[in-house]
């Protein structure tokens, strides 16, 4: 074959074929393009990524028949905390339901992810708990979710546990404020999630008091089970005294990489001993979750093809079905 007949030949291959346009080219799904390469390991997970983005998509995500106050703590930091609060409080807005994340850990990062205003002298929950500020006369939309709202969290939270020791009924302020959002402007509310501060103070009691549910985060490393049962202690603390509805719905595992031992058996020993509260969906390790917050979104939206975003929004539906179930059981 002479030079030229070959260079024909291995450029026609390149073309489309016969019949294809520019536009079908351009609408085809690159979804398909990945079946090319499903022998690599990473095609085949964003194969299977997708697959279950594509499946949730199609998926219910029950309304709870009323309001359900989720408190999200863990008084070990770095677990993915305020992550997992924001994630899947966008994930359930974005189908649908009416939600408002209230910032109690004086970091702010809640407020931050969500995109809100939370600079020093905005009005926030420091105001609703020291101040009987109404609670919808400091809470923002957030910009990329219509059905999402936020309680900003300002650094003036940064004294409030100390504040708070001197406060009548100081265990229920957030109890009192919320209760009167829920009465009045937010009785169309369906959840409400309560990022609270990664220490059992005031803050997170407070949390504790007006909530039914907590969902604790928890990192699979080494130290992921320490510190819980004093957690727990906690949540019963509060059950037989404060609050006799509370009770632990929910464990996520975060950060999770199947390709270590460590991971598998602190997942394996987190559901050996908490079998029911704990998810079957785990958090995948994500650059995409962590360089969310810096665009003040969650990765719901910033990324929402990603591992993370993925993972979430799974997360979220189990949230979601669990609650119905379990309204259909009372």
């Amino acid at each position: 074959m002479s030079t030229e007949q070959s260079h024909h030949s291995t450029v026609s291959e390149t073309l489309p074929p016969a019949g294809e346009d520019a536009v079908s080219r351009e609408t085809r799904d690159p979804f398909d393009g990945l079946a090319h390469d499903a022998g690599s390991p990473l095609a085949a997970q964003m194969m299977a990524t997708e697959r279950h983005r594509r499946a949730l998509e199609e998926a219910v995500f029950p309304k709870p028949p009323e309001t359900r106050i989720i408190a999200v703590s863990n008084q070990k930091g770095g677990v993915g905390k305020t992550t997992t609060s924001v994630n899947v409080a966008a994930a359930l807005a974005k189908r649908g339901a009416n939600v408002l994340v209230i910032d109690a850990d004086p970091q702010g990062n809640a407020s931050t992810a969500l995109g809100v205003d939370h600079r020093s002298g905005t009005p926030s929950i420091y105001d609703v708990l020291l101040d009987d500020a109404p609670m919808h006369t400091v809470a923002q939309r957030c910009p990329d979710v219509d059905t999402l709202w936020c309680v900003p969290a300002t650094i003036d939270l940064a004294g409030a546990d100390i504040e708070l020791v001197s406060v009548v009924r100081r265990e229920f302020r957030l109890h009192d404020a919320l209760k009167a959002l829920l009465e009045g402007p937010g009785k169309n509310l369906d959840y409400v999630f309560i990022d609270c501060p990664p220490s059992l103070g005031l803050l997170t009691l407070n949390a504790m008091v007006v909530a039914t549910e907590v969902l604790i985060p928890i990192q699979c490393e080494y130290y992921a089970l320490e510190g819980l049962t004093q957690l727990i202690k906690t949540v019963e603390m509060v059950r037989k005294h404060l609050n006799p509805g509370i009770h632990v719905s929910t464990i996520v595992l975060t950060m999770y990489d199947g390709r270590t031992n460590l991971a598998r058996e602190v997942a394996t020993e987190v559901r050996t001993h908490f079998p029911t509260q704990t998810l079957e969906q785990t958090v995948p390790r994500s650059v995409r979750v962590s360089e969310a917050p810096g665009f003040g979104q969650t990765v719901i939206t910033h990324d929402p093809h990603s591992s993370g975003a993925v993972a979430y929004t799974a997360i979220a539906r189990d949230i979601a079905v669990r609650g119905a179930a379990g309204s259909e059981k009372k």
